[in-house]
């Protein structure tokens, strides 16, 4: 390996005094300084590897001289090796093994950006939001991402103690979660109030395309090709693979730009179209997003929202604006580098920023109110009955608090009430026309 890096040491050096030769003095003094900065390099490395009270691994250095180069640049800029880099190719096929959560560094600490559906970390109550602090006891800060997401990783049934701060919470969050094999579903659905579509992506794998339009075509069938419209459930969905997120937003609109990517050089700039295509029919979508709602799909919810085609409902996104380019390099690692912000068809970028929904309704917890809390006219005494043949007679024993209460989804319940609504003054709208 020390051969290695020394070659490669003596390549970029030639390389370096040959552009110096040929440059105008702005550019030779830049380049002076970029080889003085090489030489500090080297100059580093050999006194480690020479001094250090303990002996070094040549490679181990590199890696995280590498490691520092990127992370420097931004929380999504990292190393992979080989180990790491055959993870995230097996993660974005869909089965991996760890906790399910997809995270980022932020000040020094792990940041949950959401739990992955029916996963462990999902199931013993992990939130969008979380700051990780301790892995098993030992303190997170000073790690590198990759590092942090290595430890998380492990045997399956091994037990993971994560030490949490939560917004709202003085004390921390203890954790314990059994690590297992994740198997993503990233499309799910089914039907609420057996005429509405309803469809939870919860992330951006290489079969989510096909997933979400095998589930709404089976959604149709059950709901005998008559429905109201369609609920995109976006919510804790971190992302994914960008050609994804262009798909799905193409399977609800007919044309226009969806994204636009911009690198450094303006020449660069990419835009997607959308081809003739809506199996929402038409019908009113809506689009649910929340803070754990990132990158892929904040690039759909904005397209969407751009172009009028659907309603976002929730809380403000993420506001991962940025796109990353997995570079292949020798050794069988790789890097994942910020290449490029992402803009939606008005131009906007969301770094930073992310998706404003043009209804914004915070979670809530619903309080179903006691049975008989006010009196009705069937509750009078020798009250007259409806007089309608055919109706059934109201049974006077029954109360409405007998059914069992649920947990109530307040954002979804709101979403089903907006699309009933649109869905109603549209078919008015085209009765009279």
């Amino acid at each position: 390996m020390r051969h290695v890096v020394t070659g490669v040491l003596a390549v970029t050096v030639v390389v370096l005094s040959i552009a110096i030769i040929a440059t105008p003095d702005k550019r030779l003094e830049a380049s002076s300084e970029t080889y003085q900065q090489l030489n500090l390099f080297g100059d580093v490395f050999a006194k480690i590897r020479e001094d250090y009270v303990e002996e070094v691994d040549d490679a181990e250095l590199i890696e995280a001289a590498i490691n520092g180069m990127l992370s420097s640049l931004d929380p999504h800029s990292s190393y992979l090796n080989p180990k790491n880099y055959d993870g995230m190719k097996v993660q974005t096929r869909g089965k991996f093994g760890g906790l399910g959560i997809e995270v980022t560094m932020e000040n020094g600490l792990v940041k949950v950006v959401s739990p992955i559906d029916d996963t462990p970390a999902s199931k013993a109550g992990v939130e969008a939001g979380d700051y990780i602090t301790h892995l098993d006891g030992e303190a997170v800060m000073g790690l590198t991402l990759s590092e942090a997401v290595e430890r998380m990783r492990g045997l399956v049934d091994t037990d993971l103690a994560l030490t949490i701060r939560r917004e709202g919470q003085k004390e921390p969050v203890e954790i314990v979660i059994t690590r297992a094999i994740i198997t993503v579903q990233s499309v799910r659905g089914r039907l609420e109030d057996e005429d509405i579509l309803y469809v939870r992506v919860s992330s951006f794998t290489e079969q989510t395309d096909k997933g979400l339009r095998k589930a709404v075509q089976k959604l149709k069938d059950e709901a005998g090709g008559d429905f109201k419209g369609i609920i995109l459930d976006l919510r804790n969905n971190p992302g994914g693979l960008l050609d994804q997120a262009i798909a799905v937003s193409d399977a609800f609109l007919e044309k226009g730009e969806i994204v636009s990517t911009r690198g450094r050089d303006a020449n660069d700039a990419q835009r997607y179209n959308a081809k003739i295509d809506d199996i929402a029919e038409g019908k009113p979508v809506i689009v649910l997003i929340n803070g754990g709602s990132a990158s892929a799909s904040e690039i759909v919810a904005g397209a969407l929202q751009d172009h009028g085609r659907a309603v976002i409902l929730g809380t403000k996104s993420f506001g991962k604006g940025s796109v990353q380019t997995i570079v292949p390099l020798q050794g069988k690692g790789a890097m994942r580098m910020t290449t490029a912000r992402y803009y939606t068809p008005s131009g906007s970028s969301i770094q930073a920023k992310g998706i404003t929904p043009d209804i914004e309704v915070e979670q809530a917890k619903l309080e179903v109110l006691k049975p008989n809390a006010r009196r009705t006219e069937a509750d009078l005494r020798n009250h007259l009955e409806n007089g309608n043949k055919g109706d059934a007679k109201t049974d006077p024993t029954a109360k409405a608090g007998d059914a069992p209460v649920e947990n109530l989804d307040y954002q979804l319940l709101r979403a089903k009430d907006l699309l009933k609504g649109v869905w109603l003054f549209a078919t008015k709208d085209a009765k009279k026309g």
